[in-house]
């Protein structure tokens, strides 16, 4: 489905949006962190409510938006009293539905509630990791994760890349599913396209000369000549685990399954 016939409002809500100034991949202290980072078209950032602060008082879709910071859409819901938020758009609601945030809500798409009191098999996404912190799993377009069981005031949840995590039941979540899951079939078709999400060319390390990288030089399409690939800085590319740890891979009950390399 193509976005103009989802999206029902294009100019965004004024006093939910703020501007950012971009700093094309650079730290505070101007060197490049991000490489392939720069460009991209003006854009203004929607405050999106990733918690639960309106707890108790429903809320109505009365617009869904695209936001050029995200995969998914966005709804503008009003809530009783005029004040209107932005929230991640979940699959399937419409405007003029209403969802509701609070400790025990009906398991409908939309609702936000405490993990404890969603049942086994349920679809979830803007996920806490820590009570009161705010939604940070599962916000990309099409994503979720599923209620794989329930034990001693955790929830086991099982995401798309089969790993498993436990999370505290007091965190909330919200039911469904993450609009637009055909994000992932998306083809820019041209170079400018990527310029404008903000993304610079990337050249390939065999097309570079010896002093550049270490998988430069020679005559034609010729291999690296190494054992294994490298970093322009000499350091191993493929294979070598880039996860740091962190306070929470404790709560990590299964890793996610190798994928079997290309023959």
């Amino acid at each position: 489905m193509k976005k103009q016939k989802i999206i029902t409002k294009k100019n965004p809500e004024k006093k939910l949006i703020v501007f950012f100034k971009k700093r094309a991949g650079r730290a505070r202290s101007g060197r490049i962190t991000v490489r392939h980072q720069g460009g991209g078209a003006r854009r203004l950032y929607r405050i999106v409510d990733f918690g639960q602060e309106k707890l108790g008082i429903p809320a109505k879709l009365i617009a869904v938006e695209y936001d050029p910071n995200r995969t998914s859409f966005i709804g503008l819901f009003e809530y009783q009293g005029g004040e209107k938020r932005y929230r991640l758009l979940p699959q399937g609601l419409k405007v003029g539905d209403a969802v509701l945030c609070a400790d025990e809500t009906p398991i409908k798409v939309g609702n936000r509630t405490k993990l404890k009191n969603v049942p086994v098999g349920s679809q979830v996404y803007n996920v806490e990791i820590e009570p009161g912190k705010g939604g940070r799993l599962m916000r990309g377009a099409g994503t979720s994760a599923k209620i794989l069981a329930q034990e001693g005031g955790f929830v086991h949840l099982v995401f798309s890349s089969s790993e498993i995590k436990k999370v505290s039941g007091e965190c909330f979540a919200s039911i469904g599913q993450v609009s637009f899951p055909e994000h992932k079939f998306i083809n820019l078709g041209k170079a400018g396209r990527a310029r404008l999400l903000g993304r610079r060319p990337a050249v390939r390390g065999t097309a570079m000369n010896p002093v550049d990288h270490p998988h430069g030089g020679g005559e034609g399409r010729t291999g690296i000549g190494l054992k294994y690939p490298k970093t322009p800085w000499g350091k191993p590319a493929l294979g070598v685990k880039t996860r740091k740890k962190k306070w929470t891979d404790k709560f990590i009950i299964q890793r996610r399954k190798k994928k079997k390399g290309r023959r």
